[in-house]
């Protein structure tokens, strides 16, 4: 099933899956996808669906819709496209190209353990470990450490080429980023999700969560924190 992903700045707002037939892009209440601000006419645009297909058209709106840039009148939507409709942008993601696209994001952003230095993962287990057994000396006395379930995590990738990717976390470790840019690890353990700074091509260059670099230590993540690595912005959500 097609989707698309509505976004302002960079910051995802919005999911919607094309599972009608017909869906108007505009200012006004009675659209399928409303988008309320004033460089958005009231019928912006259409988008139909017929059978694996989908059309966009412009419905002579004021300030125009644009395609990857481009002002169109009709276009035949592909997968990766990006609709400008004032400020906003509707990236469009047809799910039958959506595995390949998945793919090529693990292969840019998701590193292989074997590729990360023994040493380096040690480090990386024994600065998690402190910092997990700081949150768990926090917990009230008497109450079990299997007392609440560790919830199921993600990372939604907000900005980029790949914006509204998902990456399931459910590895012990994942480790992420660019070898000679920036790299980090997330792991899983009883007391939460952590991420913590494996390596950098500058010193002292340290991932960022919620706009804050995260130092040398672990930091535990909670839901809705917005992480920052190698040039990429990723969302991390609880379920």
């Amino acid at each position: 099933m097609a989707r698309l992903m509505l976004s302002l700045d960079g910051s995802i707002l919005a999911e919607y899956n094309m599972n009608k037939e017909r869906y108007t892009i505009g200012r006004l209440p009675d659209n399928d996808i409303r988008i309320d601000n004033p460089a958005v006419s009231g019928h912006h645009s259409l988008i139909i669906n017929i059978l694996n297909d989908s059309f966009l058209e412009d419905l002579n709106s004021t300030n125009g819709t644009y395609v990857n840039g481009k002002l169109i009148k009709k276009h035949a939507m592909q997968h990766g496209d990006v609709i400008t409709v004032g400020h906003h942008q509707l990236r469009f993601i047809d799910s039958q190209d959506g595995e390949a696209e998945q793919d090529e994001f693990e292969k840019t952003m998701v590193i292989t353990p074997s590729s990360q230095g023994e040493e380096r993962i040690r480090r990386v287990g024994a600065a998690v470990d402190q910092a997990a057994k700081a949150v768990a000396a926090t917990k009230r006395p008497g109450v079990p450490d299997n007392a609440t379930a560790l919830p199921k995590a993600k990372l939604q990738v907000l900005s980029g080429a790949f914006a509204g990717r998902e990456l399931e976390l459910t590895k012990a470790l994942t480790t992420l980023g660019r070898p000679g840019v920036q790299v980090a690890a997330i792991t899983r353990r009883a007391e939460g999700y952590f991420i913590v700074h494996v390596d950098s091509g500058k010193e002292n260059d340290f991932p960022q969560v919620n706009g804050v670099p995260i130092g040398p230590q672990a930091r535990r993540l909670n839901d809705n924190d917005v992480v920052q690595l190698a040039g990429v912005k990723m969302g991390f959500f609880e379920s």
